[in-house]
C-alpha cells in the first residue's frame, strides 16, 4: 500500500493560521488587561469606601426616631465635628452611631427629666423624642476632655454613650467619619439631619 502523502499547506493556510495564533495571543492580551484593569478599579473602590466614605449598617435602638435597625449609611471621614452631627466611632471592637452633644472643653449638664445643657445654654435637640436621663454616672456636671466628643444617642433612655462611664468621651482617634446619607431603605434614601 502506497501511503498517502500529506501535501504542503498552501500560502492560503498559512496565512489562516497566522490569523488565527495572532488572535489567540491578541485575545490573551485584552483579557489580561481587562482583569488587570478591574482589579486595580476594585482595589482604589475599596481604599476609597474604608479611608474616605464608609458604608455602616446600623444595628440596634439608640439612634430612633432617626435612624433604624437596619438602616444602611455612608459616612464621610472628617477631622472637624460639631454639635448636632452624627457620628461613627471604634468602641470596642465594634462601630457605634450616635450624636455629638459637645467638644473639647465644653461644660455638660444634663438635669433628672433628660434636658442638656452644654456650657449652661440648654441644647435644642428636635431630634429627641423621648427626653431621659437614661443609663448616667458620670458626675455632672462633665467638662469634655481635650481630644474627646462627648456622643449621646437620639433614644435617650435606652442609649449607652458618653453619659456612661462603660463608653464615656470619644477620643478623637477612634473616629469613624460623620454620617451623611442614607442609603438603604431606598425608600428613605437621602441627606440625614
Amino acid at each position: 500500500m502506497a501511503k498517502k502523502e500529506m501535501g504542503k499547506p498552501t500560502l492560503e493556510q498559512i496565512e489562516a493560521e497566522l490569523k488565527k495564533e495572532i488572535h489567540k495571543h491578541s485575545f490573551g492580551r485584552v483579557l489580561r488587561s481587562t482583569i488587570y484593569a478591574l482589579l486595580v478599579v476594585a482595589a482604589v473602590a475599596i481604599i476609597i469606601a474604608v479611608m474616605f466614605l464608609p458604608v455602616l449598617q446600623i444595628r440596634g435602638t439608640s439612634m430612633t426616631e432617626t435612624l433604624w435597625d437596619g438602616d444602611v449609611v455612608v459616612a464621610l471621614s472628617t477631622t472637624k465635628y460639631e454639635t448636632g452631627e452624627i457620628i461613627a466611632f471604634y468602641y470596642n471592637n465594634a462601630i457605634l452611631v450616635k450624636r455629638v452633644i459637645a467638644v473639647a472643653g465644653d461644660w455638660v449638664n444634663i438635669d433628672e427629666d433628660g434636658n442638656v445643657f452644654v456650657n449652661d445654654v440648654p441644647l435644642e435637640e428636635p431630634y429627641v423624642t423621648d427626653k431621659a436621663l437614661g443609663l448616667c454616672d458620670i458626675t455632672l456636671p462633665y467638662q469634655v476632655p481635650e481630644g474627646r466628643i462627648f456622643v449621646m444617642g437620639d433614644h435617650r433612655s435606652t442609649s449607652v454613650d458618653s453619659r456612661n462611664t462603660s463608653v464615656g468621651s470619644v477620643s478623637e482617634e477612634f473616629l469613624v467619619g460623620k454620617i451623611m446619607f442614607r442609603v438603604w431603605p431606598f425608600s428613605e434614601i437621602g441627606f440625614i439631619q
